[in-house]
């Protein structure tokens, strides 16, 4: 599915493999789902990975048209904000099939009238009857929702979504085309990469802070002031004015891991508006950043189990003995190239930190397992090429070397603001001890994310709390029994907190369930979406 998740900083990201703050070791997620559909098809033309692969299939040709706002619809907008509910948008011809827009927005909700920033927006146009439209959001923060629908939107929802429901993706605020968070260069990105900070030392950790605060400088100085509001409350009401624009009285909404903290973010903010969710992979507001890293570390180390026994299984693995056995081995490999890192094929350093992040990545999907297995085949024998490429994937640098997204600062730029960091050097010091001790293989990558925001120029706007829903419109919750990114008790959790929902249970490994998974969900999700008809609370697929 999509990717690297909402990753706490400092940490692998909160949906898929994505690098984050330069300079930081981590790179996974709470869940970004940058579109696992086309990650996975990158890894398998690297791998010939032939179990990944997704057909696209062809989308009829979508005249542009221009959208005008229901008076009835306009009507709800709060007080000060009349004119962006009420805005005419225009929709053109894009992607072979899809319509393109811009949406005017607000920078600052508490003085909307200071300036606008632009959305984009993409919609594949329903196939059949139109009931109105489902909002996705691919995870991050920092994934972008217009790559989501225009690279997978014909594979990864079904056929009867799709002659349904005009399916709209969007950039969220900060991310590629939505006034995006900028800070470095390609070749800059390229040379954080390779840099290895030794912060167990003291001195280790004053490098990584004085690198820290000088990236955050630089994309306080590229960005401008939209960099501190592009926290997910403001995401939030960006949704609401989205869903008055596509004529949409209430919210139909899906939403991928930090997508679920967007989608639950909204419906404490909207409850009257709520139409119906979905929340697959769900992050769970109530806790601390501190606490959703250790959550994902023990995820990412079960995941790791999962994967060393089916590959022990395989004929060809290049782990030996039992599963135990098989993990230290991996372990010694990672360790081998943090004390000396190797050289790539194509002449780029590879540190532990990089190796690690190429490990993450074929976490997040079982079929992807197979390209694991192959990196790191190559890496015991020798070259590391492979297990970079596929940290390249995750960071979203193409063989030219180019960035095609800025997710990794995005990312950090939304958890700054949404998440206080713990970042005095005792205190990150005891968390990494912790995070070994449950992770023993990945912990230590996974400390130290209070770095990312301590120089960071905005202060964090919001606290750690549940949810408040108190609309009439039952949720759908979804979570995966093998999830890594987003572990199936944040999903458990949430639940809880809405109150007012129904939560399934995908008994499978990997990141997310609805478009990977199997008919069960998909059948519980479309009938939902479709005929109203909510799943059974507790449903296990």
């Amino acid at each position: 599915m999509m990717s690297a998740p909402r990753r706490p900083a400092g940490a692998p990201s909160r949906d898929r493999s994505d690098q984050q703050l330069a300079g930081s070791d981590a790179a996974v997620g709470r869940g970004t789902r940058r579109g696992f559909a086309a990650l996975c098809l990158a890894i398998a033309s690297m791998l010939v990975l032939s179990a990944c692969s997704l057909p696209f299939l062809p989308q009829p040709t979508a005249k542009p048209t221009t959208s005008t706002v229901d008076p009835s619809i306009a009507a709800s907008a709060p007080e000060g904000l009349e004119k962006y509910y009420s805005q005419t948008v225009e929709w053109s011809s894009c992607e072979g099939g899809m319509q393109c827009a811009t949406i005017q927005v607000p920078m600052d909700y508490d003085d909307p009238d200071s300036a606008d920033i632009e959305l984009a927006a993409i919609k594949m146009t329903s196939t059949g009857t139109k009931k109105g439209s489902v909002l996705v959001n691919p995870g991050g923060p920092g994934g972008s929702g217009v790559d989501f629908v225009k690279d997978a939107g014909n594979t990864h929802f079904t056929q009867k979504l799709r002659t349904n429901f005009d399916v709209v993706g969007f950039d969220p605020r900060g991310v590629k085309r939505s006034s995006p968070v900028t800070c470095l260069t390609d070749s800059e990105r390229d040379a954080a990469r390779e840099m290895v900070f030794r912060k167990e030392t003291d001195a280790g950790l004053a490098d990584a802070l004085a690198f820290n605060k000088s990236v955050a400088d630089k994309c306080a100085e590229k960005t401008g002031p939209v960099l501190g509001e592009i926290d997910t409350v403001s995401a939030a009401k960006d949704l609401d004015i989205l869903r008055a624009v596509v004529n949409d009285a209430k919210l139909n909404y899906l939403g991928y891991s930090y997508g679920t903290f967007l989608g639950s973010t909204y419906a404490t903010l909207f409850p009257d508006n709520v139409g119906r969710l979905v929340l697959d992979g769900a992050v769970d507001p109530s806790i601390s950043n501190e606490e959703l890293t250790a959550g994902q570390a023990r995820a990412f180390e079960k995941a790791l189990r999962a994967y060393v026994a089916s590959c022990q299984s395989q004929n060809q693995c290049p782990l030996s003995g039992s599963v135990d056995n098989g993990i230290q081995e991996i372990r010694e490999l990672i360790n081998a190239v943090e004390q000396n890192p190797q050289t790539a094929k194509d002449g780029r350093l590879v540190t532990g930190s990089e190796f690690v992040n190429g490990m993450y990545l074929p976490l997040y999907d079982d079929q992807s397992w197979p390209a694991l297995t192959q990196a790191l085949e190559s890496a015991f024998s020798g070259d590391v090429s492979q297990m970079l490429r596929i940290a390249d994937l995750g960071a979203d640098r193409d063989q030219s070397g180019k960035y095609t997204s800025n997710s990794a600062f995005a990312f950090n730029a939304i958890n700054c603001l949404d998440y206080p960091m713990v970042s005095d050097t005792s205190a990150m010091r005891a968390e990494e001890a912790r995070l070994k001790q449950e992770s023993p293989t990945f912990g230590s990558y996974f400390a130290y994310g209070g770095i990312n925001c301590q120089d960071w120029p905005y202060q964090p706007k919001r606290t750690p709390a549940p949810v408040e829903y108190t609309g009439s419109e039952p949720i759908v919750v979804i979570g995966t029994t093998g999830d890594p990114a987003t572990p199936l008790e944040w999903s458990q959790s949430l639940r809880k907190q809405l109150d007012n929902a129904a939560l399934v249970t995908w008994e499978g490994e990997g990141h997310t369930a609805y478009g990977r998974s199997n008919t069960c969900v998909s059948t519980a999700v479309d009938d939902y979406f479709v005929d109203g008809k909510l799943p059974q609370d507790g449903l296990q697929c």
